[in-house]
């Protein structure tokens, strides 16, 4: 079926655009957050706290998203949702409390300071997810 065969390379397209943000993310955001924890943890520790999250957050959805089949695929719906709401709860709490965190971490104000690729990046991922539970079902 020619139109199946289109609609899988383009899932796989997505995919690997999806897995390549996220392995940039995870890194840039692991690394980021233990130079601050090494260097200056006590100017802002939620904050750099909350960036060693993220970026732990984005090292699981990663590898979950590139296995993507049995518990790997819970895992990632998983890491994903729990990706999206982090992003908008730390991003409403920066807005509205931004005495907490004392410097932004990756998702302070709905990840702006990563051009709110941390905001974009979940939802994307979710529906790549959805798509491709759809396309090995049809």
């Amino acid at each position: 079926m020619p139109g199946s065969a289109a609609a899988s390379d383009r899932l796989g397209g997505l995919g690997r655009v999806l897995i390549a943000v996220y392995i940039v993310l995870a890194l840039a955001a692991t690394f980021r957050s233990v130079y601050q924890i090494i260097a200056k943890f006590d100017e802002a520790p939620l904050a750099y706290s909350l960036s060693a999250l993220s970026g732990a957050v984005y090292i699981v959805a990663t590898i979950a998203l590139i296995k993507r089949r049995g518990v790997w695929r819970g895992i990632a719906w998983g890491a994903l949702i729990f990706e999206l709401c982090g992003v908008l709860v730390v991003g409403l709490l920066s807005i509205l409390e931004p005495q907490l965190f004392g410097h932004p971490s990756v998702w302070s104000f709905f990840g702006s300071g990563y051009l709110f690729i941390p905001l974009v990046l979940p939802v994307l991922g979710l529906i790549w997810l959805r798509s491709t539970a759809r396309a090995g079902s049809a």
